[in-house]
């Protein structure tokens, strides 16, 4: 089972079946990526999907004129040659700016015990060497809990670096479902509905629902 921001490498195979079904304009960044053996990203399923198809994203940097390029495909499970998790934190500091450096190593720090990783553009930019972050990029972070009080840990944790750096990205709970941090921080847990995504649909969750999954993990 694959999961929303996995990195996946395709076979050699997995590029023929690419290549043939690119639209006008996709063929160089399919053949780039492929000599490059740089990852795509899962991404939430497209209608219809079989299960033995996973939808995939390649997500280009921004051009000279700040615009973000992403490219969507799907291949078979079987042109798959490798996966994995989105990238822990101490794998990005080198790519990140100077400004952040000092903020993710206290971060990363502080964050042990917790599950957390980056995807987004500081990710993209650890893994290709290309120049994705902008003035106006986030750091966007999956933070996995266990358990109600990784959970309270994690989400304090978060908030108390927002102030240093700009943190975006989801809670991810035991089911799947993913949250966003901060509407998660902001919400009255008792009552509340939150917007949760997964690899097929995006719905209104209960907080009490989502709190559940964990007690039972």
């Amino acid at each position: 089972m694959f999961s929303r921001h996995e990195l996946v490498w395709l076979s050699s195979q997995g590029w023929l079946a690419a290549r043939a079904a690119a639209l006008p304009g996709q063929l160089e960044a399919f053949e780039r990526w492929q000599r490059a053996d740089w990852p795509l990203v899962v991404r939430r399923n497209d209608a219809g999907m079989g299960a033995d198809s996973v939808s995939l994203g390649l997500a280009l940097p921004p051009d000279a004129d700040g615009r973000k390029v992403r490219i969507a495909l799907r291949a078979l499970r079987s042109e798959v040659s490798r996966t994995l998790p989105a990238l822990a934190l101490d794998a990005v500091h080198g790519a990140a700016p100077a400004a952040w450096k000092a903020g993710l190593a206290a971060l990363d720090a502080q964050a042990q015990g917790l599950a957390v990783r980056v995807y987004g553009s500081l990710a993209l930019q650890a893994l290709t060497g290309q120049a994705y972050l902008t003035p106006a990029s986030d750091i966007d972070l999956l933070f996995y809990p266990a358990s109600v009080a990784q959970l309270q840990a994690g989400v304090a944790l978060l908030s108390a670096h927002a102030a240093l750096l700009p943190l975006d990205g989801e809670i991810v709970f035991p089911s799947g479902q993913a949250v966003a941090w901060k509407e998660w921080a902001g919400a009255r847990h008792d009552a509340a509905r939150v917007l949760a995504k997964t690899r097929d649909a995006v719905h209104l969750a209960s907080c009490a629902a989502l709190l559940s999954t964990l007690e039972e993990a």
